[in-house]
């Protein structure tokens, strides 16, 4: 695959962005890259269902959700057949390629978008060049349609080499922007053998022509949702026989800010989401809070959660409502094993368009990649996270985020290195 080639397929993705576990059209296309560019070196390719451990999923949509984005896969023209083993929101894909002897290389990149509008600006590369978001509300602000090509990359690159003698496998993982999608790969079969395993992120904040070696510092999350339910009364005539589900949110998300934090470590929390009423002369009877909490290991995670949860239940109890806590998808933290990243390190320093190599990086935010990397250091293998160097005009997540796409090649060029130093064929 040329270069030109990847940048049309990353454009090609990106035009077209679907959020957590509503992959249809991308993974469809994934899987017609796969078939078209590898061919008989292609030697195993799970698809949905059978690329992930379903009853692992988290933060699925309702299927109302599911069935729109299905409809908008299908009208783009997507591989009806596959779309047929998608329905449902079993999104994702595993390639294997069998090469010899040698190690069991896996290669996690994810693939989904997130719920946010895309600049129309002049000045935003996209939208000047014809490849903007065409569904309205959602967009790659992330780069994982950079992340998905680099993906189709390495494997063609790893198809092609003379250099590794082993198995390589792809995994392409659907729902990481909800923490939702991680596990279900974890905990799937394809990743139980797995002697070795590199994730990525392009960007974070590091120009293009850098790469991070191993980066480290994620948080562990867990998202909490919480529901307040109250009485409703007139606003007017009769407040004192109202029990205000909102004053209760409000309560709550005013102290939920007031958690102490902890000296063991880094601790995070927001209330990002806040609802509740119908009108302005109705006391509220229901509110809701979407929040998350973050630490920089598991436990201070869990302590967030303790904490959060003694908070908001406080605060009903105050305003005399009842909560409820819905089950929310979470992650834990993750280290990259420095045999791996030295190996990123050597590979960097010899490729073309690299012109800085940073050994360790902290990620300051959460990934749900840390399932499959605690998966693989627990049956005794090594992971390490990669970070692939972009200028991003606008910054992740928001509204002008785009790619240098000359730093898909880098990604392409170092990953593939990097699989082919561990499985370099002897004389």
């Amino acid at each position: 695959m040329s270069t030109n080639d990847l940048v049309s397929l990353r454009r090609d993705l990106h035009r077209r962005p679907e959020p957590a576990w509503c992959e249809f059209y991308t993974t469809a296309r994934l899987v017609e890259e796969l078939e078209s560019r590898l061919g008989d070196d292609l030697d195993e390719l799970y698809v949905g269902p059978d690329a992930i451990a379903s009853d692992h999923r988290m933060a699925v949509p309702d299927e109302a959700e599911l069935t729109r984005w299905l409809e908008r896969a299908r009208e783009a023209g997507a591989d009806e057949a596959v779309l047929e083993s998608l329905a449902g929101g079993y999104t994702g894909a595993v390639a294997v390629l069998e090469r010899g002897e040698g190690p069991t290389v896996g290669l996690r990149v994810d693939i989904d978008g997130l719920p946010r509008e895309e600049s129309d600006a002049s000045d935003h590369a996209p939208a000047a060049e014809g490849f903007r978001s065409e569904h309205e509300g959602a967009m790659h602000a992330c780069g994982h349609d950079a992340h998905a090509t680099i993906g189709i990359g390495v494997a063609e690159r790893i198809a092609a080499s003379d250099d590794f003698s082993g198995t390589l496998k792809v995994f392409f993982q659907p729902a990481e922007e909800v923490v939702g999608g991680g596990k279900s790969m974890a905990k799937s079969e394809h990743l139980a053998d797995v002697d070795h395993l590199f994730a990525l992120h392009i960007g974070l904040d590091h120009p293009t022509g850098e790469i991070v070696a191993g980066i480290d510092g994620f948080l562990a999350v867990r998202h909490l949702e919480a529901e307040f339910a109250g009485e409703s009364a007139h606003a007017g005539g009769h407040p004192e026989q109202g029990r205000n589900a909102v004053q209760a949110m409000a309560t709550a998300v005013q102290n939920l800010y007031g958690i102490p934090r902890h000296n063991d470590g880094k601790t995070r929390i927001n209330a990002g989401v806040v609802e509740g009423g119908s009108a302005a002369n109705i006391v509220p009877d229901e509110a809701r809070i979407l929040a998350e909490v973050r630490g920089e290991t598991t436990d201070l995670m869990e302590y967030m959660d303790r904490k959060a949860r003694h908070v908001v239940r406080n605060a009903a109890e105050m305003h005399e409502c009842e909560v409820s806590f819905g089950v929310g998808a979470e992650a834990p933290s993750a280290t990259s094993d420095q045999a791996l990243a030295d190996i990123v390190a050597d590979v960097a320093d010899e490729t073309a368009g690299v012109e800085s190599v940073l050994e360790r990086d902290e990620l300051g935010g959460s990934e749900d990649a840390t399932y499959l990397m605690r998966a693989v250091q627990e049956n005794g293998g090594e992971a390490c996270y990669v970070g692939i160097g972009t200028d991003h005009p606008g910054g992740h997540h928001s509204a002008t985020f785009d790619v240098d796409e000359a730093s898909i090649a880098h990604g392409v060029d170092v990953v593939s290195g990097a699989i082919e130093r561990l499985g370099r064929r002897r004389p």
